[in-house]
């Protein structure tokens, strides 16, 4: 199992195809392919950033029709899907470079877009356990208790993290930093919380690298479990940086 996990892209498409060509993934029909190797994906490849359709579409080509990668929602993810589904979602948080997107299309590729997103999303699992359970990747992360189970508590953690109900002044819910108590054997792989470096802590790797905010897009090569970045080019925002202690 030789996986290439992705972090947040957030609608960054050009930088995760320059990350897929250091990877030494060769661009065939606007799809990367490796002999050997699977693309994997943290969640939150939609919103914010400038191809969140174009990312739609390559994660589902991936994912679904080339069935060379894996794919677990993120929050933004998960408020896309409602926004398909026609529930009534908040149009803001990045989710209106999307909808700004989807409103130029044409109704044909509106369909085609949106009904390729909800199957990609139902089909797809909340978080993903692989290799012997050595391996979990999961979008804000995961209690080890967590792990094996589903359930609306479950749910909440692994898209929005370890929430306390509080708010941050931009509006951002107030997190507390659950990677410090972990101390399970499977290696957790999480994004969701920008950090200008990726962070290692407790068998934790968190690679939101945030590349939507002028920082890096990150890939963690499992099982080698060595780092990969390549630069973003869309302008930095350092109050989008979670720092640590």
């Amino acid at each position: 199992m030789k996986l290439d996990i992705i972090g947040d892209i957030h609608g960054c498409f050009e930088e995760f195809k320059l990350l897929t060509i250091h990877l030494g993934y060769e661009w065939i029909n606007d799809c990367p392919f490796h002999s050997d190797r699977k693309l994997a994906f943290v969640g939150d490849i939609t919103d914010r950033g400038p191809q969140s359709l174009k990312m739609v579409e390559l994660v589902y080509s991936i994912v679904m029709d080339q069935q060379s990668g894996y794919y677990v929602p993120g929050n933004h993810c998960n408020k896309l899907y409602r926004f398909f589904l026609g529930r009534n979602v908040q149009v803001t948080h990045g989710l209106e470079t999307t909808v700004a997107e989807y409103e130029e299309l044409g109704k044909k590729e509106k369909s085609e877009i949106r009904e390729k997103f909800i199957r990609l999303y139902e089909s797809s699992p909340l978080y993903l356990v692989i290799d012997d359970q050595k391996l979990v990747i999961a979008h804000a992360g995961i209690k080890e208790e967590f792990i094996g189970k589903q359930g609306e508590k479950v749910k909440t953690f692994v898209l929005y993290g370890d929430i306390t109900g509080k708010s941050n002044p931009d509006g951002t819910p107030v997190r507390r930093d659950w990677a410090k108590a972990y101390h399970g054997k499977a290696t957790i792989v999480y994004g969701h919380t920008p950090v200008s470096e990726p962070r290692i802590l407790n068998n934790t790797y968190n690679i939101d690298t945030g590349a939507v905010f002028g920082g890096k897009l990150t890939a963690l090569r499992y099982p080698e479990m060595t780092l990969i970045t390549v630069p973003s080019s869309m302008p930095f925002v350092q109050e989008k940086f979670r720092p640590f202690e």
